[in-house]
């Protein structure tokens, strides 16, 4: 006798890792005819009132790096047909491996549930300064990259593709209301990076991304997420402080020239034409209170 998968409840989606982008990406879809069902998951218990007040189903799951939680709630987690895993690592906090050993139970987990299509947050970071425009064909081994352990999460993920539909997303720098460029660098002197030109995705174009991705149907497919348009460095602080009234930076030149990268989104592009609200990032909407965390 084979073991059964649960049954699944019809459009449900579950966010594993349901933080700055993964909340209003559940609040977007709830208002949308996509789903009506959006399961959630946080390592935070006093957001499950929050999660329930927008009726997103809340679950406090704790990767570390396995689920530190009763199997049964794991089980409802991943009764759904989509699955988006927006976990981001920290190697920093936890060291290197940490980040794939939680992939590990996550891949796990998704190969006894009913998930048909999964869509992995993955980042453009995972490519190193080419010095030139760089493309999803980039890195494909995690001894090509610049984050190893993330290309090994991708890799996984992409194991699962004999059954499931595996949509990997590499995001830029994402940004938008509360996350400013400018309250970051404000004040400082001598900034050597002013040259370079930046990749970057406003929260409102990931989203949208997402949704148009799941309205037109995913793909086994990698794509990065990149805003069309790649300004300088330089211009994004400057913007970005006097908007609100901040100090700008002060620039040096640096004593080499400053290693780069572009990422291409054409890929991205080529298969969904999606309509970037955002398309120059020196024109990204920002505020001090973000409306929708």
């Amino acid at each position: 006798m084979t073991d059964q998968k649960p049954k699944i409840e019809k459009n449900r989606i579950s966010i594993l890792g349901c933080g700055w982008l993964g909340f209003p990406l559940a609040q977007r879809l709830l208002a949308s005819d996509i789903t009506t069902k959006i399961n959630g998951s946080t390592t935070s218990l006093p957001k499950l009132e929050n999660f329930k007040a927008k009726g997103i189903n809340g679950y406090l799951l704790e990767l570390n790096p396995g689920f530190e939680n009763e199997s049964a709630l794991t089980e409802s987690f991943f009764n759904a047909e989509t699955l988006i895993i927006s976990l981001p690592p920290r190697a920093g906090k936890n060291g290197p491996g940490f980040y794939v050993k939680q992939m590990e139970a996550v891949i796990s987990e998704v190969r006894k549930s009913p998930v048909n299509d999964v869509v992995f947050i993955s980042s453009t970071g995972i490519y190193p300064e080419l010095n030139r425009i760089v493309t999803e064909d980039d890195v494909d081994l995690p001894e090509q990259s610049a984050s190893e352990d993330m290309v090994t999460a991708e890799v996984m993920a992409k194991s699962l593709r004999l059954e499931q539909t595996v949509t990997i997303l590499r995001l830029g720098g994402l940004l938008g209301y509360n996350r400013i460029p400018g309250k970051y660098v404000t004040g400082k002197k001598d900034l050597t990076t002013g040259g370079i030109p930046v990749n970057y995705i406003h929260r409102d174009d990931a989203i949208g991304v997402i949704m148009k991705m799941l309205e037109d149907g995913l793909v086994n497919e990698t794509f990065n997420i990149v805003a069309p348009l790649h300004p300088l460095r330089r211009e994004i602080y400057e913007t970005s402080c006097a908007q609100f009234g901040w100090k700008a930076p002060e620039f040096a030149v640096p004593e080499k020239e400053q290693d780069f990268k572009i990422i291409s989104g054409e890929k991205l592009n080529r298969f969904y034409n999606y309509d970037f609200k955002f398309p120059d990032p020196v024109n990204f909407f920002y505020s001090l209170e973000d409306h929708e965390m």
